[in-house]
């Protein structure tokens, strides 16, 4: 009797320490996701919440033992709210830190230098992880850049993101504005920047680009820009062909070809660095540029040194088939 209560006990002790070992073991063992996985923890969600979106999600193999095990070898350390990538085969142990300090994702929409706000509405709206409707937002108000979002979040909340973050960068910088900036208010300064954003997409060109349209506000000079006539056709998108004589010659808000001065308004969204180049213009006598066949311009002071490079440039066409 007496060896049986033994062997009872030492069958019972074996069973006892083999499920202390698969407790144990099942805490740092490889999990049964087989590609990586992710997951939402709303607000305010508990550890035990967040053990049946694992489970639901096939991250763990019980949301209890997951629960279990981490009340006992998670320290108490609070969970954070947030999607989370959980890799392939992570352990319940990973999972637990990952969830506790890890980096949750991060989810950019990009909003490129010279975006026009037709386009701005359209990337917004075709983003199927946002919610919700908008309307094309103000010419100008947005400021180029990425930016974080949730999934769900509203598309209202990160147009308003956007337009935060250009009334903060435009306030910084028109307070630091040089005084031989031809801007003569803010709004003057972006819808200048739309136009140097567009006439060049060389940065270091930039302030020279302010420098000669600064020169030519100061003359009394049409700036003729050939982006402010494509403006009113397709509100910033791109024309897709030449642009025809009737079409410089149009008469609107923004055609600098049929104007003294500035368009009304933007004709893009311009980075910091075009709103940079407008309040701190370069120093030059400079009031024509042409295409230097490059990817950039040259400059000149007078009218009849422009013509020999418009010439210039027009024998590089030629060589290049496209007259």
């Amino acid at each position: 009797m007496r060896r049986l209560g033994c062997g009872i006990l030492l069958i019972g002790l074996a069973i006892a320490a083999f499920v202390a070992f698969r407790f144990v073991h099942g805490w740092s063992e490889a999990g049964p996701a087989t590609q990586n996985i992710t997951i939402a923890v709303p607000e305010g969600a508990t550890l035990s919440d967040a053990a049946v979106l694992l489970k639901q999600a096939g991250a763990v193999r019980s949301a209890d033992a997951f629960l279990t095990r981490a009340k006992v070898f998670g320290r108490g350390t609070p969970i954070k709210a947030g999607e989370f990538v959980i890799p392939k085969g992570a352990s319940n142990s990973e999972i637990l830190t990952l969830l506790q300090g890890g980096k949750t994702l991060t989810r950019l929409v990009t909003i490129p230098e010279g975006m026009p706000s037709i386009l701005v509405y359209e990337r917004l709206m075709a983003n199927d992880e946002l919610t919700g409707e908008i309307q094309p937002p103000a010419e100008g108000s947005v400021l180029p850049d990425s930016y974080a979002y949730d999934r769900g979040e509203s598309r209202a909340a990160v147009l308003k993101r956007m337009q935060a973050a250009m009334d903060r960068t435009l306030a910084k910088l028109w307070a630091e504005r040089a005084p031989n900036t031809m801007a003569k208010s803010p709004q003057e300064a972006v819808t200048l920047a739309s136009i140097v954003e567009k006439e060049t997409a060389l940065a270091k060109e930039r302030p020279m680009v302010a420098g000669v349209y600064g020169n030519r506000l100061k003359a009394g000079m049409m700036l003729q820009a050939d982006p402010t006539i494509i403006y009113p056709i397709t509100k910033g998108k791109p024309l897709g062909r030449r642009i025809k004589k009737s079409e410089i010659a149009a008469v609107n808000d923004y055609n600098t070809y049929a104007m003294v001065g500035l368009p009304k308004g933007p004709i893009a969204n311009p980075g910091r660095l075009s709103i940079l180049a407008v309040l701190h213009p370069a120093e030059t006598k400079a009031l024509y540029f042409v295409a230097d066949g490059k990817g950039g311009h040259i400059f000149a002071d007078t009218y009849q040194e422009h013509n020999e490079n418009v010439r210039k440039w027009f024998e590089i066409r030629r060589a290049r088939g496209e007259l």
